[in-house]
């Protein structure tokens, strides 16, 4: 079985609804998963624009999710339950800030990409690591990765 991420609602290459944008209400949008290889531990996810103008810009990571969970809720809680953790982003914030290009600056790709990682805790830099800290240190311990490329222009 091939490691796959589905957005609910969205689809790979199509746009991003507006409700998961700063257009909308913001929130983070829900993902389910399947085929994780075995020694999965964990997962990790990471969105961020290529396209932003001063280079890729990190919106959202959420790091140390168990093997058993298989999928993300809409609008993520950053504190409390459940006990994932997340990034720092762009914005200097840790929680989910929707797509939110340049009026007029065309088309912008949105890459959420999920890692199954072999650790159930990534080791990062405290006390709240950033987005990239996060991709790197997935990206080095990933037994697996899956992506949906999702747009969205103002």
């Amino acid at each position: 079985m091939m490691f796959r991420i589905a957005g609910e609602d969205f689809t790979p290459g199509g746009r991003i609804p507006l409700r998961y944008t700063c257009e909308g209400a913001g929130v983070s949008p829900p993902f389910t998963w399947s085929g994780a290889p075995q020694g999965t531990r964990g997962y990790a996810i990471v969105c961020s624009d290529p396209d932003a103008p001063l280079g890729t810009f990190y919106h959202w990571a959420v790091y140390d999710i168990p093997a058993e969970v298989l999928g993300l809720d809409e609008a993520q809680p950053v504190a409390g339950s459940p006990p994932w953790a997340h990034a720092r982003n762009d914005f200097g914030r840790a929680d989910y800030a929707g797509p939110c290009p340049p009026h007029g600056h065309g088309t912008h790709r949105y890459h959420f990409r999920l890692y199954a990682v072999d650790v159930l805790r990534l080791p990062l830099p405290p006390p709240r690591p950033g987005c990239r800290d996060v991709e790197r240190a997935a990206h080095k311990r990933a037994l697996a990765q899956a992506e949906i490329i999702a747009t969205f222009a103002r």
